[in-house]
C-alpha cells in the first residue's frame, strides 16, 4: 500500500483546492453560519472552504471589515460593535427566524485570556462572551461554535470559563455541550496553535457533540512553504539583534540565550517542524528593519507575508486591505493572521460538525 504522504496530494495544492471550494456558488442546501468577531476573515475563509452559506460577518474593526469586503464582496459585514447589534436587526439582515440558523460562531477576544498577556480577571474583554450568549439567546441556532485560547482554562481564568459555559448551555433553549484542546497542526495546518473549542447542540436536536479526531501526519514550514520564492529580501533583522539570531538554533527562541529569559517573541523557525504559534504581534520600525516575530532559518528576517499566510493556512489568493503604507499594510497582514482561527482548522470543525449534527442522517 502507497503510504499516505506520497498518496495525498501536496500541502499547496490543498490549500488551492480549499480556496477553489471556497469561492465556488453555494449549494441550494448549504448550511447557513453567522460569524460574529469575525476578524479579518480566518473563521469565515474556514466556513467557506468547508461548503457553508455564511449570511452575515460581524467585525468592529475598520481594517478586518475592509478584508472582509475585499475577499467576499458579496457577504453581508456589520462593522461595528457588537453589543449594539440586536437581535432583531441580525434576523432581518438574514432574512431568518429563531431556530432556523444552522450555526452560530464566535471567537471573542482573548487578551483578557491569553497566557502571554496580564491576565486580569477583570479585564473587559472576559465578558464579551456575555453578547455571543445573547445572540444565542436569541437566535436559537442548531449548533453554536465558540473558540478562544488554551489560557482560558488556565490558572483562575478557568472561573470565566465554567461561567461561561454555564451561560451557553442555559441559552435559549438550552444546550448540549463538548469541550477540549485542539492543536490546529493535527487539523492539517503547518502551525502549532492551540485553541479551546467549545460546541454546542440545541437540546431539541437530541445529538450529543463531539470534537474532530486529530488527522493524520504533520505538515512542516519547508512543505508548507513549497513553491515560493527562497528570497533574502523583506523586513531585515535589526542589527543589533543579528548575534543572537545566528547563535539561536532553528526552531528556537532568542530568550534561550538570554539570562532572564527575555526576547521570548523573537523565534527562528524550524524548516522541518511545523510553525510555532504565530502571535498578533510584530515589531517592524519605520525603517523596514524586525524588533521581534518569527525569522527565517536562513535569512535573518522576518517570514514574508505570502509565506505566513501559508503558515496560517490563507489561500495564496487571499487579500489583506492595504493603506498604502508599505509598514502598516505588513504589520496589519501579520496581526491579521496572528488573530485568526486558521481557515484549515475551522474547516475540519465546521465538516465534522456539518457531518455529526447537521445532516440528515445525524438527526
Amino acid at each position: 500500500m502507497t503510504p499516505w504522504f506520497i498518496r495525498q496530494p501536496s500541502y499547496p495544492a490543498q490549500l488551492q483546492q480549499a480556496w477553489a471550494d471556497a469561492t465556488a456558488p453555494r449549494a441550494p442546501d448549504a448550511p447557513t453560519v453567522i460569524s460574529t468577531f469575525a476578524g479579518r476573515g480566518g473563521s469565515s475563509t474556514g466556513y467557506h472552504m468547508a461548503g457553508y452559506h455564511e449570511l452575515l460577518a460581524v467585525e468592529w474593526d475598520g481594517h478586518a471589515a475592509d478584508t472582509l469586503r475585499l475577499n467576499y464582496p458579496a457577504l453581508d459585514v456589520y462593522h461595528g460593535d457588537i453589543a449594539h447589534l440586536s437581535v432583531a436587526e441580525v434576523l432581518r439582515r438574514t432574512g431568518l427566524q429563531p431556530g432556523e440558523l444552522d450555526l452560530l460562531e464566535g471567537s471573542p477576544p482573548c487578551q483578557g485570556f491569553s497566557l502571554s498577556g496580564q491576565r486580569q480577571l477583570d479585564d473587559p474583554r472576559n465578558q464579551l462572551f456575555r453578547e455571543f450568549v445573547r445572540l444565542i439567546d436569541g437566535l436559537h441556532p442548531r449548533v453554536f461554535l465558540m473558540e478562544n485560547v488554551r489560557g482560558m482554562v488556565a490558572g483562575q481564568m478557568i472561573r470565566i470559563y465554567q461561567e461561561a459555559l454555564d451561560a451557553l448551555r442555559g441559552a435559549g433553549p438550552g444546550y448540549r455541550t463538548v469541550s477540549g484542546l485542539i492543536n490546529a497542526r493535527h487539523l492539517g495546518v503547518p502551525q502549532s496553535r492551540t485553541r479551546l473549542i467549545v460546541i454546542g447542540v440545541r437540546e431539541d436536536l437530541g445529538i450529543q457533540p463531539t470534537l474532530p479526531a486529530p488527522q493524520t501526519g504533520l505538515i512542516t514550514v519547508r512543505q508548507a512553504l513549497h513553491g515560493l520564492p527562497d528570497e533574502q529580501d523583506g523586513m531585515k533583522l535589526h542589527d543589533k539583534w543579528l548575534p543572537v539570531w545566528a547563535r539561536t538554533g532553528q526552531g528556537r527562541s532568542f530568550k534561550d540565550l538570554h539570562p532572564r529569559g527575555h526576547m521570548f517573541s523573537h523565534t527562528k523557525i524550524h524548516p522541518d517542524k511545523p510553525a510555532p504559534t504565530i502571535l498578533k504581534t510584530v515589531g517592524v520600525q519605520r525603517d523596514g528593519r524586525a524588533n521581534n516575530g518569527l525569522y527565517h532559518w536562513r535569512w535573518p528576517r522576518l517570514m514574508t507575508i505570502p509565506e505566513l499566510k501559508r503558515l496560517g493556512s490563507f489561500p495564496d489568493p487571499y487579500r489583506f486591505a492595504t493603506t498604502g503604507d508599505p509598514i502598516d499594510d505588513f504589520v496589519n497582514a501579520w496581526n491579521g493572521i496572528g488573530n485568526s482561527v486558521p481557515p484549515l482548522m475551522t474547516r475540519a470543525i465546521a465538516q465534522h460538525i456539518r457531518q455529526t449534527i447537521l445532516t440528515p442522517g445525524a438527526r
